[in-house]
């Protein structure tokens, strides 16, 4: 139970300060400490997400920094491409889950360790100078479902947030502020990821509550504190910890999963 404390408390606080990337963190975390495969730790790491970054999500919300509508239309455009990778996380052998997950562990933190994005000098979902409201034309719908299409696979399929892809994705296509992007995200990741959960539970998976209760307590309280703590901490130095974190675990998946394919 140590361990899934301090891997909780972990995974929470990054999450408060970065507003994406403690998910991915989650599926390894209860692997390694509960001798699961993927598709037992991953609805269990995907309700404590879920449950942390609703609480972000309130907060954003009291501060007016959401873009909620587009929030919930990236949510719901990522229903179907969850479902169908819920159904096909049953039907793929669990070693080339884990080299998929270890593969996306490394493209996360391979793009946080490397220069900033730059944003596109006139981005496809714009807010209005007037309103501060986003501007919801054809263009604008079409990349924004895009979003929610790769968010949700991602989510239903490794049990990810989606957070990893949402805000660089929202920081290119968009010119939300950077507060804005990490709220809206916050928001998006607890929609989807609710979502998920039902779909997983009426898929017939049982959650195991001891567990799930315990683990989801710890990430909330990573969150708060990281919430508390981001004022005091640069954000790109706390990406850099998480990346090399990121890297050290993908590559003991990779060599796991290749020994297992080649044992």
């Amino acid at each position: 139970m140590l361990v899934l404390l301090i891997s909780g408390l972990m995974i929470g606080c990054l999450l408060g300060l970065t507003g994406a990337g403690g998910g991915i963190l989650a599926v390894p975390m209860l692997m390694a400490s509960q001798g699961w495969t993927v598709a037992q730790a991953a609805p269990v790491g995907l309700l404590a997400v879920t449950l942390s970054t609703f609480i972000g999500s309130l907060q954003g919300l009291y501060q007016g920094i959401v873009r909620y509508r587009a929030a919930i239309w990236i949510a719901i455009m990522s229903i179907p491409s969850s479902h169908f990778a819920i159904g096909l996380s049953h039907q793929v052998p669990t070693v080339w889950l884990m080299l998929c997950f270890a593969i996306t562990m490394l493209v996360v933190a391979y793009r946080m360790f490397s220069a900033q994005h730059e944003e596109f000098h006139n981005p496809p979902c714009r807010i209005h100078p007037q309103t501060g409201k986003l501007i919801w034309d054809m263009y604008s719908v079409l990349v924004l479902s895009a979003i929610g299409v790769l968010a949700g696979f991602l989510t239903g399929l490794l049990g990810v947030g989606g957070g990893f892809v949402i805000i660089p994705a929202l920081k290119k296509a968009t010119n939300l502020s950077m507060q804005q992007i990490v709220a809206t995200s916050l928001m998006i990741i607890c929609l989807v990821g609710g979502m998920s959960i039902v779909l997983h539970a009426l898929d017939g998976f049982h959650y195991p509550m001891p567990v799930s209760a315990y683990f989801s307590a710890s990430c909330l309280i990573g969150l708060l504190v990281g919430r508390c703590a981001i004022a005091y901490l640069a954000t790109s130095f706390i990406q850099r910890i998480f990346a090399t974190v990121v890297i050290i675990i993908a590559v003991l998946m990779l060599v796991k999963s290749l020994w297992m394919l080649y044992a």
